[in-house]
């Protein structure tokens, strides 16, 4: 009986042990899959990168940004690059991703190459008005402009500004009737209603069209 108590505490702690080692063992387990695919991820991207990304390349190059076949080729290869290099993490839902996103959808419809980039920090979310505005001044570009779009984001503090220039023919807001309120609702009023301000105009040295959205920070864009 004696034995028997002195037993008791000890298989307490073997159960307690067992228990850690078989969570360690789990963990360990599970990390070292994650390194095999990582790895293995890593030797196929290398394999692609010197063959089927610099073909993709080579085709943008040489068929033209506006083409059908520089579209199609810019679509597979961001897709690749998203498999490749995105690893299994969740898509995230910030401003720059969803722009980006929304570049590659409308490569793919107009003749247009739209190039996103991002400068700063921003906690601007993909659901949020400016990101609204952002997608319709995007649409609007690749409608009535084509050929090369920028996209720039900047976010600083609590700040973010983006502006969207296409080389296209121009456009002047007070030309466009009253009654005309795509614009005006979609872009300028959608920002203006989130607390924000934004222009629509000519680009530098009147060549093309700027959209200017500012939200948060104090903004300084006009209305």
């Amino acid at each position: 009986m004696a034995l028997l108590l002195a037993l008791v505490p000890l298989i307490g702690i073997g159960a307690l042990y067992s228990s850690t080692l078989l969570e360690r063992w789990r963990d360990l387990s599970r990390e070292r899959v994650r390194r095999i695919r990582d790895e293995q991820r890593s030797e196929m991207a290398a394999h692609l990168h010197d063959s089927v990304l610099q073909t993709l390349a080579l085709i943008q190059n040489r068929a033209g940004a506006s083409s059908e076949v520089a579209r199609i080729a810019r679509a597979q290869e961001r897709e690749l690059r998203s498999w490749l290099y995105d690893g299994d993490e969740p898509a995230d839902s910030d401003l720059p991703t969803d722009l980006r996103d929304h570049a590659a959808a409308l490569e793919l419809d107009y003749p247009v190459h739209i190039e996103v980039v991002a400068a700063g920090t921003t906690v601007e979310r993909a659901s949020g008005e400016l990101a609204a505005a952002s997608r319709e001044a995007m649409l609007n570009a690749a409608r009535h402009a084509g050929g090369d779009v920028s996209v720039y984001i900047e976010g600083a503090g609590s700040r973010v500004d983006v502006f969207v220039r296409d080389r296209g023919p121009g456009f002047d807001l007070d030309a466009v009737p009253p009654d005309r309120l795509g614009v005006r609702e979609s872009i300028i009023g959608r920002v203006r209603r989130a607390g924000g301000a934004a222009t629509v105009g000519r680009g530098v040295e009147g060549a093309g069209t700027e959209v200017h959205l500012t939200l948060g920070g104090g903004e300084t864009a006009g209305a």
